[in-house]
């Protein structure tokens, strides 16, 4: 509840021996024999380190009440040997009804073991005597708080509860216990201020039964006045009710279990505690005022005379712009400083320059890489890293293409030669040409054929002593 914004309090109520302090703090011999309240605090720390998204704050205070009086039992006076040297704490109560104690500190809390400490400290510091029922006897009130600050983070609102743990003194019958003296004195006050308590709880219970009680008399002691909120108001509250199995205490337990059934008629009206943090309004208004002041400026600049920047004025622009590009935060905002016409366009320009000699710079390496690749695929040899043995096989190949090109020329223009000289010279009759050339099948030889003049047989003859040379 506490850790959701609501308010909570925990009250051990019962006969004076039969268990509330053990139950509230704990026995201090054993881990197992632990407390509510140190259980509460584990359970508490755990969260916090559990959470992402949330921000928490713990405090302590630890209230004593005596005869009446309230005492500060987490005092930082290191002389506080008896009661009396305790802070004296006191109730004030505002215009509005409500109830505040003045002078009882409140500790942060940042751990566990802070936590625990403080608990240990108050402890040692109440006051116990010994009666005839209880050898260590708790003769007051004691009320330890958990005061719970919760806001997530980027919000500004924040959520306050407290948390109460109450171990009420245990009621006494002067016969049974044999009190006297100062014993006795401290016995009236508890008696008293329980009479008081349970004078509330009938108030409650019969307002929650329907009946027409509209007074609720919380100022009769200081204990009502303090369990105000938990006893009908904006608290969610539990009680835990102690008795003594003994058969010579029936009346006491049944007395208690009467209050406990009172008490469970009670309805309270819990709510979420949360508000607005005035600190991060604060804050947030201070931005929005400097954001229209800065327009108010421009504004100002925009109708007024232009502004000349000196070149020291030009240099802080230019820090402030560099700033403005190296800082990583998407949330940062360009520092223009007074804001003018002239130094919005002087800022544009700026950074014009700084996108334009990036980009230059950019190029400048990439072509430099580029001529480091090459040189490097030339110190390697020609052809994109093509191996040596390769490019000369390549080499020896492309001469032999070129070789048999020129060849293939050579026996064309014989045979254009020879084809012009047929066509000037007149025919003497039929001849055989020589037989095939070599490299044609006999099948492919030339058919007979008319005769060819001497001058076609001359270039027949060439073409075939070529084609031998080359052979």
């Amino acid at each position: 509840w506490a850790l959701q914004g609501f308010n909570a309090t925990v009250f051990a109520y019962g006969q004076t021996g039969s268990g509330k302090t053990f139950t509230i703090t704990g026995g201090p011999e054993r881990y197992q024999d632990r407390g509510i309240i140190p259980r509460a605090i584990s359970t508490i720390f755990d969260a916090f380190d559990k959470s992402d998204d949330t921000q928490y704050q713990a405090f302590v205070s630890y209230l004593e009440i005596y005869n009446e009086q309230g005492y500060d039992l987490l005092s930082e006076e290191r002389d506080a040997h008896r009661m009396e040297d305790l802070p004296k704490v006191s109730m004030m109560e505002d215009e509005n009804g409500n109830f505040h104690l003045r002078n009882l500190g409140m500790h942060r809390v940042a751990s566990e073991e802070d936590a625990l400490n403080f608990l240990f400290l108050g402890d040692t510091n109440r006051a116990i005597s010994e009666t005839a029922m209880n050898k260590a006897s708790s003769r007051s009130h004691c009320i330890f708080t958990i005061s719970l600050e919760a806001r997530k983070h980027g919000s500004e609102v924040v959520k306050r509860s407290k948390l109460h743990f109450v171990d009420l003194a245990g009621s006494e019958r002067v016969a049974k216990t044999g009190t006297k003296g100062q014993t006795l004195r401290e016995a009236k006050y508890i008696n008293s201020s329980l009479f008081f308590l349970e004078m509330v709880i009938k108030a409650l219970h019969e307002r929650a039964t329907g009946g027409a009680r509209s007074h609720i008399p919380y100022r009769n002691s200081m204990m009502t006045s303090v369990l105000r909120d938990s006893l009908g108001g904006n608290c969610k509250t539990i009680m835990v009710a102690t008795v003594n199995p003994e058969a010579e205490h029936t009346d006491e337990t049944i007395s208690t279990a009467r209050f406990a059934q009172r008490v469970s008629m009670i309805r309270n009206d819990a709510h979420i505690n949360e508000e607005t943090d005035p600190a991060v309004v604060i804050r947030r208004l201070k931005g929005e005022v400097q954001a229209l002041r800065e327009q108010v400026q421009y504004l100002q600049g925009e109708s007024g005379e232009e502004e000349v920047l000196s070149d020291a004025q030009l240099d802080a622009l230019r820090e402030a712009c560099v700033e403005y590009v190296d800082d990583g935060d998407p949330e940062v905002q360009l520092k223009l400083g007074r804001l003018t016409v002239t130094r919005i366009h002087d800022a544009f320009a700026i950074l014009k320059n700084m996108v334009l000699e990036s980009r230059a710079e950019a190029r400048e390496n990439l072509n430099a890489s580029h001529d480091s690749a090459d040189n490097g695929n030339g110190a390697h040899g020609h052809g994109g890293g093509v191996s040596d043995e390769e490019a000369e096989r390549l080499k020896k190949q492309l001469q032999g293409i070129k070789a048999t090109l020129a060849q293939r020329d050579e026996e064309i223009q014989i045979l254009v030669n020879m084809v012009h000289q047929g066509k000037r010279m007149p025919s003497r009759g039929a001849a055989q040409l020589p037989p095939a050339l070599p490299g044609l099948p006999a099948s492919k030889a030339v058919p007979a054929s008319p005769a060819p003049s001497d001058a076609t047989s001359a270039a027949t003859t060439q073409i075939y002593a070529h084609a031998e040379a080359k052979r």
